[in-house]
């Protein structure tokens, strides 16, 4: 036979090189971190630290039954899931979470919407309505909450004294509930705001100048044109605010605890409860992960709606 072209024989020798010398691999690692290994080097090790490692430690503390120290923790497998799932006021709590989502989700919606339509459109003092409507969503979580707690006062409060009738924002479940979303709502629409303020921006405005010549008008244009052109940041503001609002805790804590008989105690506030009050670390984990396992369910079907979308626009 003939002997191999120079080109094949360097192709095999090459390979056999690199096969059976470690110095290889070395020089691919040392070419990896040239080129940016060292700068996400950090990033990885946190990621790993205080995401990955709390998420693995948080399945195993779930299948045991362990308090707060650690000590004289059992391993009893799925036991503190069934007990989550037959917990009554695990349920309330949950359900208390969901229709606090269900009442503030389509309020921001709607608020954002109108707040960045006429951000967008009026003519003078732009920059004053666009820090108006935002600077709120700057506030911290507690100042926040010592705001509406006085807002919310019964008998002194500005509310009441505006109203000149003593509603009970925070005395009574049904408007404890409602007092939350609205405390809610004025705190958070401003990122909201500002999505939609930026999608409306990128509109193009010979858009609107062909509608209006065609004889469209306001309410056709915004119908058909403004509601359409920014329907994936809605979507977008839709999944946040869902995701948000399922792990809602800080201004319901702060301003009433969980309100009256705990009708307004959100679902993290009972795992937080169960966890460093109850010293109860395995059930609070078993607990956490159902919340978890509705938080990825929700994301899933948005991901799901986003590529059908996608197709239909493809075909």
């Amino acid at each position: 036979p003939s002997p191999p072209s120079p080109s094949a024989a360097d192709a095999t020798a090459g390979a056999a090189r690199r096969a059976t010398d470690p110095g290889g691999a070395r020089a691919r690692l040392g070419r990896i971190l040239q080129h940016g290994g060292w700068f996400v080097a950090p990033f990885l090790v946190f990621y790993a630290l205080f995401l990955l490692w709390p998420l693995v430690s948080g399945i195993w503390y779930s299948l045991n039954e362990t308090n707060l120290a650690g000590i004289n923790s059992e391993f009893i497998g799925l036991d503190n899931y069934r007990e989550a799932l037959g917990d009554d006021q695990m349920w309330d709590s949950l359900g208390n979470t969901l229709t606090f989502t269900a009442m503030i989700t389509p309020l921001i919606v709607v608020a954002a919407f109108g707040l960045a339509l006429l951000a967008h459109n009026i003519r003078r003092g732009k920059w004053f309505w666009r820090l108006a409507f935002f600077a709120p969503f700057l506030l911290p979580s507690a100042v926040m909450a010592e705001l509406w707690r006085w807002l919310y006062e019964p008998d002194y409060g500005l509310l009441n004294n505006t109203l000149d009738h003593r509603v009970p924002w925070l005395l009574e479940g049904d408007w404890a509930m409602f007092s939350m979303v609205l405390a809610t709502l004025w705190w958070t629409v401003g990122f909201s705001f500002l999505l939609y303020l930026a999608a409306l921006q990128s509109i193009p405005d010979h858009l609107y100048e062909a509608a209006a010549l065609d004889g469209a008008g306001a309410l056709k244009r915004m119908w058909h044109i403004t509601v359409p052109m920014v329907r994936n940041i809605t979507g977008l503001i839709v999944v946040l605010q869902i995701l948000a609002s399922l792990q809602v805790f800080d201004q319901i804590f702060l301003i009433n605890e969980g309100g009256p008989n705990n009708e307004t105690r959100p679902v993290v506030q009972y795992i937080i409860t169960q966890g460093f009050t109850g010293y109860r670390i395995g059930y609070a984990s078993a607990i956490s992960y159902i919340v978890f396992v509705l938080i990825v369910a929700v994301t899933l079907l948005r991901l799901w709606m986003v590529r059908n979308r996608t197709e239909e626009n493809a075909r």
